[in-house]
């Protein structure tokens, strides 16, 4: 099994196919707590209050800005739900992945 959260996004410019059901299944099982939600994979993550919270969000922010592949997040008081989606390609490659593994380590700390 990689360690995706070691690895680093590609550039996004479109113009690759999707990754198949069969590369999403198995990349989603070097994930934890990550489900296949509407195309894009999902996670929430739970925090003890807002400043927690913001924290987090800000720290994914510069996460998200160095890889360059930036997630949709709906944040609440105590909570953030993280999504990746490939935009550029409609569907979801190998930097959601890694990015998700990255935000995962960030909790971890």
């Amino acid at each position: 099994m990689s360690d995706l959260a070691h690895g680093k996004c590609k550039p996004c410019e479109g113009g690759v196919d999707p990754l198949q059901p069969l590369e999403v299944e198995n990349l989603l099982k070097q994930l934890n707590g990550w489900t296949l939600t509407g195309g894009a994979i999902t996670k929430t993550y739970s925090f003890k209050n807002y400043y927690q919270t913001m924290a987090f969000v800000n720290a994914a922010a510069w996460i998200s800005h160095r890889e360059d592949h930036h997630p949709d997040m709906k944040v609440g008081f105590n909570s953030c739900l993280v999504a990746y989606i490939t935009h550029a390609i409609n569907g979801l490659s190998e930097n959601d992945f890694i990015c998700a593994a990255k935000l995962d380590k960030l909790f971890e700390l």
